[in-house]
């Protein structure tokens, strides 16, 4: 999995969106900001939450948090970070590189609101040195179950 079955999926499903390999670490928002040369908010981060037996990937803007009244309205559940094995797992890709690309299983991905504002956003590719950039519409489009409102903005 990871880098090379984010690139195949890519390849199959959007083979004009060309995948950015950077070369130094974009495993953490900060890291991907500073590699891309943008606002951390541009990156779009996927969570691997579980809300009770339900395990699902959300993609936000890399400046929020999730809002657990939100959530808990939107889910019916407190949400809990996958441990970064079961991330792993779930995804097929390594925490600091998770992505909505090349899943290893099938589970819900949502898109939050919070990446809406922006022209184009960055979610990570497979790897802790990948990203791909497109527009969020294009990103929900791709991969999302649909829209929702579980973030907050970081005070």
């Amino acid at each position: 999995m990871t880098l090379e079955t984010a690139r195949a999926w890519l390849a199959e499903h959007a083979p004009d969106l060309a995948l950015i390999d950077h070369g130094v670490s974009t495993a953490t928002v900060a890291e991907a900001a500073a590699a891309l040369g943008v606002e951390p908010a541009r990156i779009a981060k996927t969570l691997a939450l579980r809300v009770g037996e339900s395990v699902f990937l959300v993609v936000a803007r890399g400046d929020a948090r999730i809002d657990n009244a939100k959530t808990k309205a939107e889910f019916g559940g407190r949400p809990r970070m996958l441990a970064a094995e079961e991330a792993l797992a779930v995804t097929g890709h390594p925490v600091g590189g998770v992505c909505p690309f090349g899943l290893a299983t099938p589970v819900p991905v949502y898109c939050d609101i919070s990446i809406r504002p922006y022209a184009t956003v960055f979610p990570a590719a497979g790897s802790l040195t990948s990203s791909v950039e497109m527009t969020p519409e294009r990103l929900a489009a791709l991969v999302s179950t649909r829209w929702i409102d579980i973030c907050k903005l970081a005070e």
